[in-house]
């Protein structure tokens, strides 16, 4: 009992998990009704408005109900990660697959992970039979899918790769079920791709807020073994006035209920200003400590306060103004505005995204459109909301500066990454090597996202040298990989070659640090050793997408196009531009020079500065008789710098342009 008064019995802005099943109350029913149906189709879509609940519902309350007897169930999938890894050690990958993938597999290392398909990451698993010895169904989720579609424009086409290996792996995997959980201002967005998936056989399910008896089971029910208990006029009175706040909102008054993120927010208060003794807990009580006005009105203005400081410059006033002009909030409530007006708004969608995060904004779908409006209507200004006398607040320690600067790399705001690492190391003892090696890693992370390559040569060096220091030797091979890609990226091959030995060394099993060596060893002019490398890759794993990949992009330069066509085939589907190029290349090679001019140009359109791949452009045009488009193509290979022309291959592509 002492226990669950320390932690409370409500989660507030925190979702429920498995192990929180036997507290969480109030869906039994969307609960039962999501795991027939996640059960018996292919996909299962599950939308909602945010603050609805989806998360806490799929975890503590769908997820327990599967039988183990019957089901093989992973862990629950997201499509973006924020981690202190350098991410510059990773090949070319679908940032998406590559989060999927580590949300159901955390302790695989990620190199390993990035090399996989969907398809190719669920056949590599054991198979799981239940007491006839027949196959289990395969239980996939991923949550928050949204996330798919509120990065940037140019993501399209890894989004595109990411629904596509999730269709070939329902396609091979007939047992395979697929629950996609999504907020319903994006259910649009899912459409064309849930028509792929499953056709007909998709089914969706919409969570709405809580209904009055499920609002009352939620609130009442975790109580029990408190010592607390709340009269039946209590529960009631609270549940009303959450019902009477969601009533007044400018799209939720359409269907009536509780916001479940509202409700927690109450509860989680009213229990924490409650006195210590146990008993019944009245509407006295509910009015004195747990109105649901007045609480509401200081948990948004806190929220906006801290807000203000950690992404908007400290601009608190700047940014209730904003919200006051945008959403009209005042007494007499506040009013919804359409997806499609929130670029012109001031702020922009990014801002938009955070601040639903943070359910300062609610999310949701109206008469098919996408709606943005106030989580809670009436924002007070500061001079309206009675103050909290709370004890000042302790600095974060650096672990948690740390974990928040992982949570703002996932949700990509790379300024707020970047501050919350250095209050991080600042707060860090010199003494906490290993600590701030993974501190040093994560703003290499940063400055690699944001293009800053030296300086996150610098971040992975330290980081390298603190890990050494502390003895954490496995830390040490990653960052020696992320330091010779970026070598390679800045043109310097050879000491690219230094560093991937040496991480080599460190990583004997490691394939990919061997494919990424080939790669050093091909740039520096050495494709005979870079084939000789990832010929032993493939002799010790004969279907490694990215060594076979490689391999054939080099033969194809080198002129060995059947040799080239043999691995590039084995490799399909050809998703990266480079190796459709190469493939382009060594059909011409074979004299199918038509079909190699069509792949050529749908590669050309996607990528307009990458040296290798002009090049290789320009040897088709050359096998194809266009002597001038080959020289064009060859003077844009020489300039190019993402990446670079290899050094080795500039004789070639100037013998190009003079011809």
């Amino acid at each position: 009992m002492r226990t669950r008064r320390a932690a409370g019995p409500y989660k507030g802005l925190r979702p429920y998990h498995a192990e929180d099943h036997h507290a969480f109350f109030g869906r039994d029913g969307e609960a039962r009704d999501i795991r027939e149906l996640w059960e018996s189709r292919p996909l299962t879509v599950l939308y909602g408005a945010s603050g609805t609940g989806k998360t806490s519902l799929l975890q503590a309350g769908v997820i327990p109900l599967l039988s183990p007897n019957r089901t093989d169930v992973l862990p629950v999938g997201r499509v973006t990660y924020g981690s202190a890894y350098p991410q510059a050690a990773l090949p070319d990958h679908d940032p998406y697959v590559l989060a999927l993938l580590l949300s159901w597999s955390p302790m695989a290392p990620p190199t390993r992970l990035a090399g996989l398909t969907i398809r190719a990451f669920l056949r590599s698993r054991p198979v799981k039979r239940d007491v006839h010895g027949e196959r289990t169904l395969t239980m996939v989720s991923i949550d928050q899918a949204e996330e798919l579609f509120t990065a940037d424009g140019r993501d399209q086409p890894y989004r595109d790769w990411f629904f596509g290996q999730l269709a070939e792996a329902l396609q091979a995997d007939p047992g395979l079920r697929v629950l996609l959980s999504v907020r319903a201002d994006h259910l649009a967005d899912v459409e064309p791709y849930e028509r792929a998936l499953a056709g007909s056989a998709a089914a969706r399910y919409e969570l709405g807020p809580l209904g009055p008896d499920a609002a009352l089971e939620a609130v009442t029910r975790p109580m029990a073994g408190t010592g607390r208990a709340l009269s039946e006029a209590a529960a009631e009175q609270l549940v009303n006035d959450l019902a009477d706040i969601r009533a007044r909102s400018d799209i939720a008054r359409h269907g009536e209920g509780v916001e479940p993120v509202q409700l927690q927010v109450v509860c989680e208060a009213l229990w924490k200003a409650l006195p210590p003794h146990g008993g019944t807990i009245s509407v006295r009580d509910v009015l004195r400590h747990g109105d649901a006005d007045s609480v509401l009105a200081r948990h948004y203005d806190r929220l906006i306060a801290d807000l203000a400081a950690e992404r908007f410059d400290g601009d608190e006033h700047g940014l209730r103004t904003w919200l006051r002009l945008t959403f009209g909030a005042s007494p007499a409530g506040g009013r919804a505005v359409g997806q499609g007006l929130a670029g012109v708004t001031g702020i922009g969608e990014p801002a938009f995204e955070l601040l639903v995060k943070r359910h300062l904004l609610r999310a949701g779908r109206h008469k098919g459109e996408g709606w943005y409006e106030l989580a809670y209507d009436r924002l007070p200004r500061p001079q309206d909301v009675q103050p909290v006398h709370a004890p000042p607040r302790a600095p974060s320690p650096p672990e948690d500066c740390l974990r928040a600067a992982e949570g703002a790399l996932r949700e990509g705001d790379l300024a707020l990454a970047a501050r919350r690492g250095e209050e991080a190391l600042a707060r860090s003892q010199d003494d906490e090597l290993e600590l701030r090696a993974e501190i040093e890693s994560l703003l290499g992370n940063v400055d690699h996202r944001r293009g800053n390559l030296a300086a996150a040569v610098s971040r992975y060096s330290r980081a390298a040298k603190g890990f050494e220091s502390a003895g954490v030797a496995t830390a040490v091979g990653p960052l020696l990989t992320a330091i010779g890609r970026l070598r390679l990226a800045q043109g310097s091959p050879e000491e690219a070659v230094r560093d991937l030995r040496a991480a080599m060394i460190r990583l004997p099993a490691d394939l990919a640090v061997q494919t990424e060596l080939a790669w050093a060893l091909w740039h520096g002019g050495h494709p005979e050793a870079a084939l000789g490398v990832l010929d032993g890759v493939l002799d010790r794993e004969g279907n490694n997408l990215d060594a076979l990949l490689g391999r054939g992009q080099i033969l194809a330069g080198m002129g060995r196009g059947r040799d080239a066509l043999r691995d590039l085939e084995r490799a399909r589907p050809l998703r990266r531009p480079f190796a459709r190029v190469a493939h382009a290349l060594a059909l011409a090679q074979v004299d199918s020079l038509a079909e190699a001019e069509r792949e050529m140009a749908d590669a050309l359109a996607e990528v307009g500065d990458h040296g290798p791949l002009l090049l290789y452009a320009a040897k088709v045009k050359e096998l194809a008789g266009q002597t001038t488009s080959a020289a064009d193509l060859a003077r844009r290979a020489i300039s190019a710098s993402a990446p670079p022309l290899p050094g080795h291959m500039e004789k070639d592509a100037r013998r190009l342009v003079s011809v």
